[in-house]
């Protein structure tokens, strides 16, 4: 199973993000070598919310999600966490496929 987490952004979130963005790539960068975050980023032009899925288990979403400076400093108005049955794609992110 995968886990989508889903944040949604305050309306001067390109205003505000450069005072936190390394911290929150450096975290993203940890979680990856981890092998807890497979991809993520901003949804929207210009973004409204970003997505990061992570592999095998929603505590790591939801850890990521509470250390988060985009979360901790208010870039973030809200988060969850959701499971996502992949059922096609690349092996590393379809444990089980059809």
């Amino acid at each position: 199973m995968n886990y989508l987490l889903i944040y949604d952004f305050v309306p001067d979130y390109l205003d505000r993000r450069p005072a936190h963005r390394g911290e929150h790539l450096a975290l993203c960068k940890d979680a990856v070598a981890r092998g807890e975050l497979a991809a993520g980023g901003a949804v929207g032009d210009p973004p409204e919310s970003g997505l990061l899925l992570f592999r095998s288990s929603a505590t790591h979403a939801e850890a990521f999600a509470a250390a988060d400076p985009y979360v901790r400093h208010g870039l973030v108005t809200r988060w969850q966490v959701k499971p996502w049955s992949t059922v096609v794609g690349i092996p590393e992110l379809v444990p089980n496929p059809l």
